[in-house]
């Protein structure tokens, strides 16, 4: 079994605790389903945040679906003249059988343009 990191984002319309909180719960579902894994093949998840967002922690939604025993971070990412606005990031790092290759990194809504070679 492999260590890999996972990679995804999705973008919100709006800075509302309940949008953040859906639109994080749907990436998350995502990258798991994409990559057909479960909560226990979590070994961490690093969550980023624009700095237009101010409404909740990205990683309560994680807790939400039930990741509990899985070190989550949140931290603000760069505050760079340009970048998209109001999206949130992840990083998941987890053990499976998926070769780099096969691994399917996961970019929602208006994310999708950050890495138009591998959304979706």
């Amino acid at each position: 079994m492999a260590v890999r990191a996972i990679r995804g984002a999705t973008q919100l319309d709006h800075d509302e605790r309940d949008h953040l909180l859906s639109s994080v719960v749907e990436l998350i579902g995502e990258l798991l389903t994409q990559n057909d894994l479960r909560n226990e093949d979590l070994i961490s998840m690093l969550f980023t945040a624009t700095p237009d967002l101010h409404s909740e922690f990205p990683a309560l939604a994680a807790r939400q679906l039930g990741i509990g025993d899985t070190p989550l971070l949140c931290t603000q990412e760069l505050d760079v003249t340009g970048a998209l606005p109001r999206v949130i990031r992840v990083m998941a790092h987890v053990e499976t059988e998926l070769s780099k290759a096969d691994v399917r990194h996961i970019y929602l809504r208006g994310a999708a343009a950050l890495r138009r070679d591998l959304a979706q």
